[in-house]
């Protein structure tokens, strides 16, 4: 027969019972929260149709036209040139990197923005989204014009509210 005896204070065993209410609550709700922002993720770059591409442009704040300029596959480099590690900073600093599909096949859709502060009403400025499968993988903002600009999604800081207070 053995006995082992444990000598211990009250605050001891409310301690010990709050770290093994806290680990149990954990390994019941942490795959509860990751598949939440699993979904949230899937949902928020789901390009699978023209409405999804169009509502994801619509979540950054741009407007446009609801059939594409241009849809072409292109095929991400398996070695980035100075051009693309530039270009590939822009989906950087949005949450995407292309290094993830290099040598892989995406479809670029283009589409006119129509509400691109001091451009309304011209046709120069573009969202070019980068689809592989049925998500959005990157992309950017873009002017075709002679002196144009090209960033992300995210329009640049206070670009429509300097607008907004213009024309007023």
């Amino acid at each position: 027969m053995f006995i082992v005896s444990v000598k211990t204070s009250k605050k001891k065993l409310v301690a010990a019972a709050t770290l093994l209410a806290l680990a149990i609550g954990m390994v019941i709700f942490s795959p509860v929260v990751a598949r939440e922002a699993s979904a949230d993720m899937d949902k928020k770059y789901s390009a699978a149709n023209a409405r999804e591409r169009i509502s994801f442009l619509a979540q950054y704040g741009w407007e446009v036209e609801e059939e594409p300029t241009e849809v072409v596959e292109i095929i991400v480099p398996s070695e980035f040139s100075t051009v693309y590690e530039n270009y590939n900073q822009i989906q950087m600093d949005e949450g995407f990197d292309l290094r993830d599909y290099s040598g892989k096949r995406l479809k670029r859709w283009t589409y006119r923005v129509t509400n691109y502060p001091g451009y309304e009403g011209k046709d120069v400025v573009f969202a070019n989204l980068l689809i592989y499968g049925e998500q959005v993988v990157g992309g950017d903002i873009c002017s075709i014009e002679l002196d144009g600009f090209m960033h992300c999604f995210t329009p640049p800081e206070n670009l429509f509210s300097a607008s907004d207070s213009a024309k007023s």
